[in-house]
């Protein structure tokens, strides 16, 4: 993979994801005029650059010099991309190894290009960065160096533009309306768009101090279960057996060496065992601990409790039957997924001259 140094323009004009807490309106907002999810992408887009509407090309126009568009969903545990052409028409998906930014920049950019490489195949197209506009939600955009990182050995050639995966979420879930998202997969990250324009995060501060109800999260608690069976704390049963198998340990001095190995995506791949020996007391209350977790990360983003909740990732099916009642009857589905949402990141990408700008 080519990778281009950063450029002049870049370095003038750094771009960052969304911050929390500001109104879209006042300076970079994209209000979907109509959202077609089956298929087709919104087919009409408004963006706020500086304080006015910029209005897009219609995505029925073919007026980009970019011939693709990919959405890429970034995070811990793996990437998920969807390939469209020029008209939002949907051409492929596919998907790769994580490429959260925390596990490197260039592992990331190599996830990411195998999983593109993989749905040009899957379209039976030759994949070539210069034909691409690519849109990104990536888990740890936030950390300015990594993000630097990120668009400096960036393809030569291919449009891009990165936001968090919570934003991306957000736009997919809720096709662009005000609501709440609670994204939970390796990681987790709620996020809010009201009725005003503004953007709002709750959580998401990274493993191990946060990510609440999320895999590594989920993981890391239940470890401690098979720590107290290996010291006779805690007796020996189907669901330590079922970690012994997980982490390929035997005893204790094999799960140490395992501990020192693992991050956020080897303690992730334990959650399930959490699940499927979900009536054990510790994983029962590890279950409903994440289920109160996913409504205070709610009420800090909507306090009044007005606006539509979808729980997002690989973790939501599983996991919503222990959110409260309350928040319970507000859940709605997720209109799309955080790599439709970030395929209109890429088709605001292609509309810009240069191909980096922010």
């Amino acid at each position: 993979m080519q990778k281009a140094p950063r450029t002049s323009r870049y370095n003038e004009q750094a771009s960052g994801p969304i911050p929390h807490g500001r109104r879209l309106s006042n300076g970079y907002r994209m209000r979907w005029l109509s959202c077609g999810v089956s298929g087709r992408i919104a087919r009409s887009a408004e963006w706020r650059l500086a304080g006015r509407a910029v209005k897009l090309a219609d995505m029925t126009t073919s007026t980009y010099t970019h011939r693709y568009l990919i959405g890429v969903d970034g995070g811990g545990s793996g990437t998920r991309v969807v390939l469209a052409d020029t008209e939002g028409i949907e051409l492929a998906r596919a998907t790769g190894g994580p490429s959260g930014l925390a596990l490197g920049v260039e592992h990331a950019w190599d996830a990411i290009e195998v999983a593109c490489s993989r749905a040009f195949e899957t379209a039976g197209l030759p994949f070539e960065w210069s034909a691409c506009a690519l849109g990104c939600g990536l888990a740890g955009v936030n950390h300015a160096g990594w993000l630097a990182q990120f668009h400096a050995i960036a393809p030569d050639g291919c449009a891009l533009a990165v936001e968090s995966d919570a934003f991306t979420t957000l736009l997919g879930a809720h096709g662009g309306e005000p609501g709440v998202i609670v994204a939970l997969g390796t990681g987790s990250i709620a996020a809010s768009l009201d009725a005003g324009g503004q953007f709002s995060i709750a959580g998401g501060y990274g493993f191990p101090s946060g990510d609440e109800a999320s895999g590594a999260w989920l993981g890391l608690r239940a470890v401690v279960h098979l720590q107290h069976v290996l010291d006779g704390r805690a007796p020996a049963d189907d669901w330590s057996a079922a970690l012994l198998a997980c982490t390929d340990a035997t005893d204790r001095d094999s799960l140490v060496v395992w501990l020192c190995a693992a991050n956020q995506t080897g303690y992730a791949t334990l959650a399930p065992t959490v699940f499927e020996h979900r009536k054990h007391p510790f994983a029962a209350r590890l279950l409903e601990e994440a289920g109160r977790e996913i409504a205070k990360m709610v009420s800090a983003l909507d306090p009044n409790q007005s606006l539509p909740v979808a729980l997002c990732g690989g973790l939501a099916v599983p996991l919503a039957p222990f959110v409260p009642d309350e928040l319970r009857s507000r859940l709605r589905l997720p209109l799309a997924d955080s790599a439709a949402g970030a395929l209109q990141l890429a088709r605001h990408a292609a509309s810009r001259k240069s191909p980096h700008e922010g």
